[in-house]
Order: structure tokens, then C-alpha cells, then sequence
């Protein structure tokens, strides 16, 4: 279950959109786990795999795709549609024939959006040299930008039900903090 409201993920997510429509940007891809779940809710232990969360300018809801085993935990901690969240096979992991970003350009080939501006998170820690070459060998008509602090810029500026935990949490930490000095 995501944390807040539908709401909330969408005014992020429109935030989102409009750096990307500054930035020349059609489709993010945020392989970012702090930026997945910023964007979405994702919550889960699954980032030693490949997987991005697809932000499309034209489209409400991003999509989710990993590992199939994963795809449930997508379900459970995320705001999205089921059919945004789509799993690949476990044959793609660890392949020394193909790559699970194989599996992310033939989606994106299969909704257009493999032509212009894709934004990726070139000095990502999740982002690889193996995924970067798979994207541009099979998105060869896209225009790749990078978009490494796009969605942390955006994370800078707090909503009032992210400013509403973080007060909710100081209270606590000060709670605390006396308990533990009496």
C-alpha cells in the first residue's frame, strides 16, 4: 500500500513532466531506487536486478517494470494500475545473451515512444554501461539526455503531506531524544 494518496504521487509526478518537457525529455527512465519510490511508492528489496519506472510525458501513470518475482511487491506498495506494472522472465537476469533493458526498449517500441528525448540517470548507481548500450542499440532513433538529478530536484520542494510526516516524525525523534537523556 503506497504511503500517500493518489493524489500526491500525481501532483509528483506532473512536476516531473514539466522538468521533462524543459529538459527536451519525453520518457524517463528512473532506475533510481529512492526515485522509483518517490514517483510511484515502490518499496522493495529488488534493485541487485535491473528496473525502471517509465515516466511518459502523454501518459497519468508511469509503469513499472522488473523482475517478475518482483511484480508483486509493485502491486502491493504502489500507487499504479496493475497494467502499469509489468514483470520480465527471469531469463533476462544475469543473460549473457540478452538484457533485461532489451526488455524495456521493445515496451517502449511497442507504445512509440522510441523516438525523441529519453531521459536516463547516466551516473546512477543502478544505471549500467551494459543498459545504457542496450538502450541505444535498440532505441536507435531516440535522442538519450541525462536526466541523473531530474527527479531529485523535484524532491527538493515539500508538498504539505510530505511536510505533514516530516513534522509528525520530529515529534517523535524528540520524544526520543528526552527519553533518552532522563
Amino acid at each position: 500500500m503506497a504511503l500517500f494518496d493518489r493524489g500526491e504521487y500525481l501532483a509528483r509526478l506532473e512536476k516531473t513532466k514539466k522538468r521533462m518537457a524543459e529538459a527536451g525529455i519525453d520518457v524517463l527512465l528512473t532506475v533510481d531506487p529512492s526515485n522509483m519510490f518517490y514517483l510511484s511508492g515502490y518499496d522493495g528489496w529488488s534493485f541487485y536486478v535491473h528496473q525502471a519506472l517509465i515516466v511518459a510525458v502523454q501518459q497519468e501513470e508511469p509503469v513499472w517494470i522488473g523482475r517478475g518475482q518482483d511484480a508483486n511487491g509493485a502491486k502491493v506498495t504502489t500507487f499504479l494500475d496493475h497494467k502499469n506494472i509489468l514483470g520480465y522472465p527471469d531469463d533476462y537476469v544475469q543473460s549473457t545473451v540478452k538484457h533485461a533493458m532489451d526488455f524495456v526498449a521493445d515496451y517502449l517500441k511497442s507504445r512509440g515512444w522510441d523516438k525523441g528525448g529519453i531521459g536516463v540517470e547516466m551516473d546512477g548507481y543502478y544505471f549500467t554501461a551494459a543498459a545504457h548500450e542496450s538502450l541505444t542499440r535498440n532505441l536507435p532513433n531516440a535522442r538519450f539526455k541525462d536526466a541523473t538529478s531530474l527527479v531529485n530536484w523535484v524532491r527538493i520542494v515539500k508538498s504539505p503531506g510530505e511536510l505533514t510526516y516530516m513534522r509528525q516524525a520530529a515529534v517523535v525523534m524528540e520524544r526520543v531524544m528526552q527519553r533518552a537523556i532522563e
